[in-house]
């Protein structure tokens, strides 16, 4: 080592390296333009300039990025000399190339003014960096400097174009002047930007990157078909720069052999490219964008920074329009199938981009808005409540306006008229397709693929595939949103957990943690971590200005911002962090802590620390989603949120959560599809369940049912499943039976089941509860159901309809209206079935009899998936389908002077748009596609285990996406009709899902609880027993000790809600993590100085 002095302060320096190279290292900045770590110092720029003397010596100038250093050497950075010397040369840089805006904020930073030489407006300052670069490190010599003096130029040789120059852009990336390198003049060929996989196109990336900010892991990829050194054996200069040394070009392939019992199959799948469709312009006009790259366009992390504009011209758009089934429904694209997330991701971008921009006018374009799944429809009103507008046309081309990039579309209008009308923007909501490896994939693994080369599945389940052992989920099987993704992928786990549940656990390696740091007695030092979340928190609050504000707090020993605070290399920049700052406390200001907070609790675990020596404050949620027009006053409430959580982390004691027994059985209550799917599942695991039915047997809804859409037998199905349950030695079915009273908490319930046809009461000790009891049709009130025998519901005709076949056969028209008590006042939500039922119903009737008029009166059809296909052959059947508006419905009279089957006729009368006319229909049988509804008891099950209903008395699940088949309360979950309607596929996978998870706790014998916990101090506690009395959850317990009463909580009941400590008169009750002091604490930080 060499050791020098650089402006007073003594350093040491690798032997053989330069003054620029050491003052790097020890954060000295020297300015230079023509240094490169790639390329051997060349000195040209002469900004780099430095004083260096030996003890004694007189000191001379020297170029610091040539200069190798010496012991004893005195370098001096700054002089009045240096300082002159290098605002001459910026000037005259400055004069050389005056657009360059490298050069105006280098020439800023050194204090030039405007040049006093005359302009050149030139691009380049010959530094030679391209040329030294194509040479020394491509190989390729393809360019150089040509001339002397002030004619001195950098060309290709005989300034022709070059044959050797392979369009690398090396040239173009190490240019100091950034003002960009004219290819044309140096090849004939045109360089290719290499563009960003994950902003779908819109930026570019170089041959090295990392994907995105969250990549898991957070590692940078080389791109096999970009790279130099792979393609060429040159270049290598990333080796240069990787200071971890981690490139590795030498690496080879490997090959690991695994044992396994069960394969999943959740590759995915992939976007529609709608290049082939020439009519919507896309690839050719730049303001066309796909769904997906709007959603870029959105997001916090994409190439605008979440800003909306267009990709053109960085105009924000006013107008946008968004064209619905673009590749989906569309046998001309070999995609007649629906791609079930289109609509509601248009609602969702439409309803972001006027939250984004309020002057947008969203127009969304669409055949029919599939809004089926729970909770869809109230999005798709509140879409209209905002302002978007709706379309019900198929747009048929699409031209651009050259002079203003502008869009017009062409459509026809509901009455036929063609109407152009022009957008600054348009969305194109692409469908779903299969992977491109999809083949390959099945091939090896011996699986078949459907007709449209998704993985096909067998019998009533969309999670097995064709060979046994071998499940299916996500997208892979069909195209389906999250939800749905999320509980079939569990429904897939469970699949493998039956088959592979005698060898559970013995693959299993436990997670060493380190030994807990005692903190007691200690003094706080605070770690604090603002995030940005991109630009959900970012673009209001003052992140920055949150972080130095925390700083000034007492006990904070480090604050910083994050992009993400949640991402994997943000985690471990954490536990860094936590060991260098020898930090005991942690806050975290971001979002919500029911989602993020045992991310972080788990990362200070994994450092050494008490999880619960943390605290979130939420400045997304409470702060800038809701002061999103008030960025100074958000960025001083987030000040005050952080304060108060940094004032409650300072008082926080170590806490540990309780270990509880767990009775390893299960109790599923309701007997219908999803009850007894979920119970041979849990079963097939190994575990014991009780099975209870209200009614006689076992099947629920099953039992109207004859046939699914593709022609397989309900019965037969019931059958086999009600005899596998039957035979099962872990089952026990309990039928005319209820719970008539459930006590305990998870891993230890008591629930008393009472047969009220026996009248008997039987105790069954469980660990877990599933929630299975289903949903009834509705009996409709209109069109005279109950009044006249031909008006029926499609579960009385499914009856009606195999018992009199000969009946119907003879029938000249039966007509069917949708929505028959859905999506209306009183029930808001699609019944999700009504329309697949209906189709597979008309196609039965037209089956039968070719010659019957068979019409179904719809809002929207909403054959979504696979069955679309079903919607086509209803029509090539001739299946008439006539729209009708929700305030126009269809008018049904009694025909007195007309018999149909005994029974008065029926005349009705509809608004057809298509004819723009009203049409009368005399139909011998009405067929109505009722509501779906709750069952009546599910309040009464509600309240029992204190479970939240949503407003259309649905249970409601702990979080849609995340958590789609838990209950926020633990150890009970949900499927089924029970969560909201849905079809038998869907409710085998939510059923199996459910049962995966209930499986998860009770396939262990103790489960750890929460550490946030009521604790009572007996010696104060005067036995009053209010927290007995408001207590929801029945934690706290009166007992007589020592002639006196005292309270107990039952640590597996307590929820932390807090309840208990709030009436305790006595002071006695305090809830851990919020005791009083802390919380006291909390306060006086939010009103210090009002």
């Amino acid at each position: 080592m060499v050791n020098l002095i650089i402006n007073g302060k003594e350093i040491e320096a690798e032997e053989g390296s330069t003054i620029l190279q050491a003052a790097e290292k020890n954060g000295i900045k020297i300015p230079t333009l023509c240094y490169n770590k790639a390329l051997p110092a060349y000195g040209a720029c002469r900004l780099c300039i430095v004083e260096v003397s030996q003890k004694g010596g007189r000191p001379s100038i020297q170029a610091s990025c040539t200069y190798p250093v010496q012991d004893g050497l005195i370098v001096q950075t700054d002089t009045e000399q240096i300082r002159k010397t290098r605002k001459i040369v910026v000037e005259l840089l400055l004069a050389k190339c005056p657009d360059s805006e490298v050069i105006q904020d280098l020439a800023k930073e050194l204090g030039a003014g405007k040049p006093r030489i005359k302009l050149k407006n030139e691009d380049c300052i010959l530094c030679g960096l391209c040329v030294r670069m194509c040479k020394d490190r491509m190989n390729k010599g393809a360019i150089g400097f040509a001339n002397r003096g002030n004619k001195r130029v950098v060309v290709p040789a005989f300034d022709t174009q070059s044959d050797v120059c392979q369009t690398c852009g090396a040239c173009d990336s190490i240019c100091p002047t950034k003002t960009g390198i004219k290819f044309e003049k140096i090849t004939e060929n045109e360089p290719v930007p290499i563009l960003s996989e994950f902003d779908e196109g819109l930026i570019k990336r170089s041959a090295i990157y990392i994907p995105y900010a969250q990549a898991v892991p957070n590692y940078a990829n080389i791109d096999p078909d970009y790279c130099v050194q792979l393609n060429t054996g040159e270049c290598k200069i990333c080796t240069e720069y990787c200071e971890a040394d981690a490139i590795d070009f030498d690496q080879k392939e490997e090959i690991h052999n695994l044992n396994i019992g069960s394969v999943i199959i959740a590759n995915g799948s992939e976007k529609f490219d709608p290049t082939a469709l020439h009519e919507y312009g896309y690839g050719r006009y730049k303001n066309v964008l796909t769904s997906i790259q709007f959603e870029r366009v959105l997001a916090a992390s994409g190439p605008y920074e979440g800003h909306l504009q267009r990709p053109d011209d960085g105009k924000v758009p006013t107008k946008i329009a968004w064209i619905q089934c673009v590749g989906s429904r569309n046998e001309n694209s070999h995609m007649p199938y629906c791609s079930s997330v289109c609509c509601m991701y248009a609602l969702k971008e439409a309803i972001i981009a006027k939250e984004h921009v309020k002057t947008v006018e969203p127009t969304i374009f669409f055949m029919d808005i599939r809004a089926y799944g729970k909770d869809f429809d109230k999005f798709y009103d509140q879409a209209k409540n905002v302002g978007v507008r709706f379309i019900r046309s198929r747009v048929g081309k699409i031209k651009e306006i050259k002079e203003t990039g502008n869009l017009e579309l062409f459509y026809v209008k509901e009455n036929g008229e063609l109407e152009i009308e022009e957008f600054e923007m348009v969305v194109l909501s692409i469908g779903l397709t299969p992977t491109r490896d999809m083949v390959d994939v099945t091939d090896k693994l011996d699986v078949r693929l459907n007709e449209f080369n998704f993985i096909e599945n067998t019998g009533m389940s969309s999670i097995q595939t064709t060979r046994p052992g071998i499940y299916v989920c996500g997208p892979a099987a069909s195209p389906k949103d999250i939800p749905e993704t999320v509980m079939q992928a569990s429904g897939a786990v469970a699949g493998s957990a039956e088959i592979l549940s005698e060898v559970r656990g013995t693959e299993i390696t436990e997670k060493v943690y380190p030994e807990e740091i005692d903190v007691s007695g200690k003094k706080p030092r605070i770690g604090v971590f603002v995030c940005h979340c991109g630009i959900n928190i970012g673009s209001v609050v003052n992140v920055p200005e949150v972080v130095k504000f925390a700083k000034t707090l007492p006990n904070v020993v480090y604050a910083e911002d994050n992009l993400f605070t949640c991402s994997q290399d943000t985690q471990e920049k954490i536990k860094e962090v936590i060991e260098e700052y020898k930090l005991n406390r942690v806050v975290v200001s971001s979002c919500s802590p029911s989602t993020h907070e045992p991310l972080f609790q788990e990362t200070l675990r994994e450092s050494g620390l008490n999880p619960y020596l943390f605290d979130m404050a939420n400045i997304r949620n409470q702060c800038s989603w809701v002061h999103k027009d008030d960025k100074e006053g958000a960025t001083a409430k987030a000040k005050i949120l952080t304060k108060i959580a940094i004032g409650k982390v300072r008082l926080l004691e170590q806490l540990h959560s309780i270990s509880l027994d767990v009775t390893q059985k299960a109790l599923v209550i309701g007997g219908g599809l999803s009850g007894m799917t979920a119970a041979l599942s849990v079963a097939e695991q190994g575990f014991e369940v009780a099975l209870i039915e209200r009614k006689d047997k076992l099947g629920g809804n099953l039992h109207r049912l004859a046939e699914s859409v593709d022609g397989k037998k309900i019965s037969d199905y019931l059958a086999e499943l009600n005899d596998e349950i039957n035979k099962h030695p872990h089952i026990k079915v309990f039928t005319n039976s209820a719970a008539k009273e459930i006590d305990g908490y998870i891993g230890n319930y008591q629930t008393k089941i009472f047969n009220e046809k026996e009248k008997k009461e039987v105790v069954f000790e469980h660990g877990v509860i599933i929630i299975t009891i289903g949903a009834n049709e509705s009996k409709p009130e209109e069109y005279f159901y109950g009044k006249n025998k031909n008006v029926i519901t499609h579960l009385d005709f499914e009856t009606d309809f195999e018992e009199n076949k000969k009946v119907y056969q003879k029938l000249k028209n039966i007509v069917m209206i949708q929505c028959v008590g859905s999506r209306d006042e009183k029930h808001p939500y699609c019944s999700r079935v009504c329309c697949t039922q209906s189709i597979k119903n008309a196609i039965l009737l037209k089956e039968l009899n070719p010659k019957m008029n068979v019409y179904i009166l719809y809002r929207d059809i909403r054959t979504y998936g696979f069955y679309e296909k079903f919607y086509q052959k209803a029509r090539e059947l001739g299946v008439i389908f006539i729209r009708y508006e929700e305030d126009a419905k269809p008018v049904v009279e009694i025909d007195e002077n007309r018999m149909v089957l005994n029974e008065k006729g029926l005349t009705l009368t509809v608004e057809d748009h298509v004819l723009n006319q009203e049409v009368v229909i005399y139909p011998d049988k009405l067929i109505l596609a009722s509501a779906m509804v709750p069952q009546e008891d599910a309040g009464k099950l509600s309240q029992m285990l204190k479970l939240p209903l949503n407003e259309d008395n649905f249970f409601m699940e702990a979080h849609v996406k995340l958590r789609p088949v838990d209950f926020a309360a633990e150890g009970l979950f949900l499927a089924g009709l029970a969560h909201s309607p849905k079809g038998i596929e869907e409710t085998i996978s939510q059923a199996k899902a459910a049962a995966e998870r209930a499986c998860s706790i009770i396939c262990s014998d103790e489960y750890m609880s929460e550490a946030y916990i009521a604790n009572v101090d007996l010696d104060m506690c005067a036995g009053c027993g209010m927290c007995v009395a408001v207590c929801p959850y029945g934690a706290p317990e009166l007992l007589w000790m020592n002639g006196r009463e005292y309270v107990r909580i039952n640590s597996g009941l307590c929820k932390g809600c807090g309840s208990c400590a709030a009436v305790c008169p006595s002071g006695a009750m305090q809830q851990l993590g919020y005791k009083e002091e802390q919380t006291l604490a909390m306060l006086n930080e939010a009103l210090e100085g009002w």
